[in-house]
């Protein structure tokens, strides 16, 4: 990477800098003690022998410096020297710290992919006539894997999914996000109906949750002409016809999230909207919605909603992605999960 080269360069720039304007000003004004800032940088991007190498250059460089400044045998002399060991010690330290901090961050980061491909498996991209494209953006970069949650799964019902958000963050939310996950990979195949699902996720959560803690989520199941939905208070998913319409696919009545169950909350209600040939539909977490640009704008997901008209529908989700980065310009500030079913009649069996 550029910034990388510029990094390693950057002791060297800094010395000959120093050395070219001690030569121009003459022993007038004495520059010498900024020879550290060659080990100083060296810390940044090298490692300790690397970072003792551009100390020992520093040195080398000051005795005939000192000489053209008349320094030789003063104090002055004595305690620039001792000033230059002192970085480059200090750095050598730094350095070695960075060092082993960085491995550490990359043994997190393999056990995060690991874990990632354990509880966030990839999804089938085709059932039939039905194509799956998937966006997982995690807010931390160095995890990975936060409290969204997906799955699609091929059962003898059908093709059912489940996208939801974990409350809160941090390692207890991946632990909710694996219960979740679990319960319903194996409710999936054992109930006949979506009610039946969630009745099972609701069943795991009061073993494992604690407080008011919930989980937001919307299951679905596949049929030949429509979706039919269920959702647990999560945000309603957009329908994306095929002549270019554009609406949410809102339940006829609000329903509490997973979890609340023993609070007496409203139960959900499978609800189903037509799924034609050319329709798309798009699942999404509310990191995506609530996502803000600099000046606190929320991401306008309906408009660009429009941009979903690839003929590939992860090149058309991925192109949805980049346009969420660009309008908060930088990491997201909390995890964004997306997920979109396209019926493609091509693909029919």
């Amino acid at each position: 990477m550029k910034s990388q080269r510029i990094l390693r360069a950057l002791p060297f720039i800094a010395m000959a800098a120093v050395v070219a304007v001690d030569l121009l000003v003459g022993p007038t004004l004495i520059f010498l003690p900024l020879l550290t800032l060659g080990p100083a940088f060296a810390s940044v991007s090298g490692g300790v022998r690397r970072t003792a190498v551009v100390g020992g250059l520093s040195l080398a460089l000051y005795v005939p410096l000192a000489a053209y400044d008349h320094l030789l045998g003063r104090p002055q002399n004595t305690l620039t020297m001792a000033s230059i060991v002192g970085v480059t010690a200090a750095s050598m330290l730094a350095s070695r710290l960075r060092t082993r901090r960085e491995r550490e961050l990359a043994n997190v980061r393999l056990v995060a992919e690991a874990a990632q491909r354990v509880l966030l498996r990839p999804v089938p991209r085709g059932a039939g006539d039905v194509r799956v494209a998937l966006s997982y953006t995690s807010a931390a970069a160095e995890a990975q894997i936060g409290g969204d949650l997906y799955e699609v799964v091929i059962t003898p019902e059908g093709v059912r999914l489940l996208i939801g958000d974990v409350q809160g963050k941090g390692l207890e939310a991946v632990e909710t996000a694996a219960w979740v996950l679990g319960a319903f990979r194996e409710a999936a195949y054992d109930q006949a109906e979506l009610l039946g699902v969630a009745e099972r996720l609701e069943a795991s959560l009061a073993r494992h949750l604690s407080g008011e803690k919930f989980v937001t989520a919307i299951l679905a199941e596949v049929h030949d002409h429509e979706i039919s939905l269920l959702n647990c208070g999560h945000p309603a998913p957009f329908v994306l016809s095929r002549d270019g319409g554009i609406r949410l696919a809102e339940p006829p009545e609000e329903a509490a999230p997973l979890g609340l169950a023993e609070l007496g909350s409203p139960r959900p209600k499978p609800y189903g909207i037509p799924f034609e040939d050319g329709d798309q539909i798009l699942f999404y977490t509310d990191g995506v919605v609530e996502a803000r640009d600099r000046q606190g704008t929320f991401y306008p997901l309906e408009e660009r909603a429009r941009l979903l008209r690839a003929p590939d529908p992860q090149a058309a989700l991925d192109e949805l992605r980049a346009d969420l980065l660009r309008h908060v310009g930088g990491p997201v500030p909390d995890d964004a999960a997306m997920l979109l079913l396209r019926r493609n009649p091509a693909h029919r069996l």
